[in-house]
C-alpha cells in the first residue's frame, strides 16, 4: 500500500465514523488548549510581576526595617511589618555612601483630601525630592517636592493623576489649596497616569514631604528607604556600604534588612517560573487522559472494522501495512485535535488579554511546541496497541466474523 493509499484509508475511516473521530479530536483539543490557556496564566503572572517590580525604579536597593531571619529575600519582608525602625537621620546617613545617587525615605499612611465640599479617602506617602525620580514618576503639571531639609515639611503636595479628576475635573489643579487630615496644603504638581502597580495606585497617591507625612501621622518611623545606586555594576557595593552606615549608626547591630531589585526580580522569576511549570504538568495530565481516549476509540474502530481488517489481509496486505494505517488514523486524529486545541487556547488566552488589559497572558512558545509534540507523541503511543491487534487478526476469521 502507498503513502497515498494509507492516508486515504487513515482519512476515510475517520471520516466514516463522525462520533468516534469528534470525539477523539474534542478530547486532544482540550488537553492542548488547557495546557495553553493555563501556561499563558502562569506566564502572564511572571511577566506581570516581574514588570512591576522593574518598573518601581532603576538600580534600587530597598532598606527594610528589621532583619530577615534567613539571610536571603523572602517576599513576605516586602509587605509585613517588623518591631525595628528606620529614621529620617538614618536615610541621610545613607547620602555619604559613595556608591549611593540618590536615597528617598518613605513613610506612608491613609487620610482624607477635601477640596469645594467633594472629600475622598487617599493614600498618603511622605518622601524627599528624589522620590519621584527613584521611582520613575513623570509629572503631567507643576513641578516635584522642593529640595529642602528633611527636618523641615512644607506644606505641599503631588497628588495623582485621579484625584485631579475627582476634585478639580476641568479647573487648574496647581496652586490650589486642599486640606488633607487636618492641614491646608498647596497643590504644586500633579503626575502623569500610571495605575495599579504592586497594590498602589499611584493615580490616587498624594506625596508630600516626609517630614509633614511623620507630623501628620504623629510617627518619626520610616516605612522603608530606597536607594539608587550610581550604576547597575555600582548595586553590589552601594547594598555593602548602606548596611555598614546603618550597622555603626545603630551601635555595631545589623538590625535592618538591605535587598537589591535584582534580588527581588530573580526570586519572584524563580518563584512564578517554577508555578509554571507546575500547571503546564497538571495541565498535561489532560493530554494523557486524551491519549487514552483516543486508544479506546482506536480499539473499538479495530471492533467495527474487522471485515475491512480481514479483506485487505486476505488480498495480500502484510501486517506492517495495518499498523501503519491505523497508526497513521491516531496520528491524523492527534494532530487534528492538537491544532484544534492550540487555536482554542490561543482564543482563550486573547480573552484573558481583553478582559485584563494589564495582564500579559501570552503562552510560551516552549508551552506550545511542548503540548503539539505530546498530543502528536501520546496519539501515536496510545495508538500502537490498536494498531498491533489490527496487524494480529487472522483473516479468515475476520471475514467470518463480518
Amino acid at each position: 500500500m502507498r503513502l497515498a493509499d494509507t492516508l486515504r484509508f487513515a482519512r476515510d475511516a475517520a471520516t466514516g465514523y463522525p462520533m468516534r473521530t469528534t470525539l477523539s479530536v474534542l478530547a486532544m483539543s482540550i488537553g492542548v488548549a488547557a495546557v495553553v490557556i493555563l501556561t499563558a496564566l502562569g506566564d502572564g503572572a511572571r511577566r506581570y510581576v516581574v514588570g512591576q517590580f522593574s518598573s518601581i525604579g532603576t538600580n534600587l536597593v530597598i532598606v527594610l526595617p528589621g532583619r530577615s531571619g534567613t539571610g536571603g529575600f523572602n517576599p513576605a519582608n516586602a509587605i509585613t511589618s517588623t518591631p525595628r525602625d528606620l529614621t529620617i537621620d538614618d536615610a541621610g546617613a545613607l547620602r555619604r555612601a559613595p556608591a549611593v545617587s540618590r536615597v528617598a525615605p518613605l513613610t506612608v499612611g491613609t487620610s482624607e483630601i477635601s477640596f469645594g465640599g467633594r472629600l475622598r479617602e487617599i493614600m498618603v506617602a511622605g518622601s524627599t525630592s528624589d522620590f519621584i525620580p527613584i521611582r520613575n514618576f513623570e509629572l503631567a503639571q507643576g513641578r516635584g517636592l522642593p529640595e529642602e531639609d528633611w527636618s523641615r515639611g512644607s506644606s505641599v503636595a503631588i497628588i495623582g493623576n485621579k484625584i485631579r479628576e475627582e476634585l478639580f475635573a476641568n479647573e487648574p489643579a496647581v496652586g490650589q489649596l486642599v486640606r488633607i487630615g487636618d492641614r491646608r496644603l498647596r497643590i504644586i504638581g500633579v503626575l502623569k497616569p500610571v495605575g495599579q502597580g504592586l497594590g498602589m495606585n499611584t493615580d490616587e497617591l498624594v506625596i508630600v514631604p516626609a517630614a509633614l507625612a511623620q507630623a501628620m501621622f504623629n510617627s518619626n518611623t520610616l516605612f522603608r528607604i530606597l536607594v539608587e545606586a550610581r550604576s547597575r555594576e555600582a548595586i553590589p557595593e552601594a547594598k555593602d556600604q548602606v548596611m555598614e552606615i546603618l550597622k555603626q549608626r545603630h551601635r555595631g547591630e545589623e538590625d535592618v534588612t538591605v535587598i537589591t531589585q535584582d534580588a527581588v526580580l530573580a526570586t519572584f522569576d524563580k518563584l512564578l517560573g517554577a508555578l509554571t511549570m507546575g500547571v503546564a504538568g497538571i495541565a498535561a495530565i489532560s493530554l494523557a487522559v486524551a491519549g487514552i481516549l483516543v486508544m479506546n476509540v482506536m480499539l473499538v474502530a479495530v471492533t467495527q472494522r474487522t471485515g475491512e481488517i480481514g479483506l485487505l489481509k486476505a488480498l495480500g496486505a502484510p501486517a506492517r501495512t495495518i499498523r501503519l494505517a491505523f497508526l497513521t488514523e491516531a496520528a491524523m486524529l492527534s494532530t487534528v485535535g492538537a491544532v484544534v486545541g492550540y487555536l482554542l487556547g490561543q482564543l482563550g488566552a486573547f480573552a484573558l488579554r481583553q478582559f485584563f488589559p494589564v495582564f500579559p497572558a501570552y503562552p510560551p512558545d516552549w508551552a506550545v511546541i511542548a503540548s503539539l509534540a505530546t498530543a502528536l507523541i501520546t496519539g501515536l503511543l496510545f495508538g500502537v496497541m490498536p494498531a498491533r491487534r489490527a496487524a494480529q487478526l487472522d483473516p479468515v476469521n475476520a471475514l467470518m466474523k463480518h
